[in-house]
């Protein structure tokens, strides 16, 4: 499977940091917001990543993240010229896809939970059809919604309802099968002349093949899309990380965990951070005695 990662749109919710920079490159925490959705697709076993995203702020995702190989990865890069939506996606990255199953998570999403990487290997590993999430919110109105029975049949989907027949959410993160390019071919545009991602799900949904795999208590989901979001986000991540020691969205971490690169390669890319927590961390990873 592949992986796309969405990363357009002006970012006017956080103006005026937004003037000169991408909001995906906005740190959450200590990290750039870029780092967070990558770490999702490589937790699901995925090395083969396209970012999408305006063509000012493309060189500056080249800068920091490059080929990919120094992650064992391989990442390639294309433009969105005008945002067209989120399904507009796969026709902007059909020939990256190249007729084989693909994730796509949106870049301003951060996940974190405990047992995550199985369950997205899981949606990974699907055989047919869509794998969309459901998340338990307290404010529904304000997202679009799934409605689901047993062994995660999905029976509606709602944008923002008024009387929700749900209160879980569906966050920015799709797995789908090889039809999801002819079928986001054939959406109409919605009224405000966009390729719905809602729309392309209910297609799945008409055939049956669209399941739903819920985010159960216990597990975050956090939309840094305003300044209140990044304010939690990054306080979030702060908590959790000095309380454990343990760092979430590490790449190279997990890169080294996933077997992407050795214990050379990731002692290599710590090289000259000694004096930042950082690289003292990459070294704690590779098992140093003097960390």
């Amino acid at each position: 499977m592949k992986g796309i990662i969405l990363a357009g749109g002006s970012g006017s919710r956080l103006y005026p940091i937004t003037l000169a920079l991408s909001k995906h490159l906005i740190p959450i925490y200590d990290k750039p917001m870029i780092y967070y959705p990558l770490s999702v697709l490589m937790l699901a076993g995925i090395r083969e990543i396209f970012i999408i995203s305006t063509p000012e702020h493309i060189p500056l995702y080249k800068k920091i993240l490059k080929d990919g190989q120094w992650l064992g990865l391989e990442i390639s890069y294309a433009v969105q010229e005008q945002p067209r939506g989120l399904a507009d996606a796969f026709l902007v990255g059909e020939e990256f896809i190249g007729g084989e199953k693909v994730a796509l998570i949106l870049g301003d999403n951060v996940f974190y939970g405990q047992g995550f990487s199985p369950v997205l290997k899981e949606a990974a590993n699907l055989s047919e059809g869509a794998v969309i999430f459901g998340y338990y919110v307290q404010n529904p109105q304000e997202f679009g919604i799934v409605e689901f029975g047993e062994g995660g049949s999905v029976l509606s989907l709602e944008e923002k309802p008024e009387k929700p027949r749900s209160h879980y959410a569906i966050p920015g993160l799709y797995f789908y099968d090889e039809q999801v390019v002819e079928m986001a071919r054939n959406l109409n545009p919605s009224t405000r002349g966009e390729l719905e991602i809602t729309d392309l799900n209910r297609e799945y949904l008409k055939m049956g093949k669209l399941k739903v795999k819920e985010l159960g208590r216990g597990f975050a989901w956090l939309d840094t899309g305003t300044y209140d979001g990044l304010l939690e986000a990054s306080n979030f991540v702060g908590t959790i990380q000095k309380r454990q020691g343990l760092y979430i969205a590490c790449i190279e971490e997990i890169a080294y965990h996933q077997g992407y690169i050795d214990r050379k390669q990731l002692l290599r890319l710590g090289e000259g951070l000694n004096n930042t927590d950082y690289g003292r961390y990459l070294r704690k990873v590779a098992g140093c005695e003097d960390f």
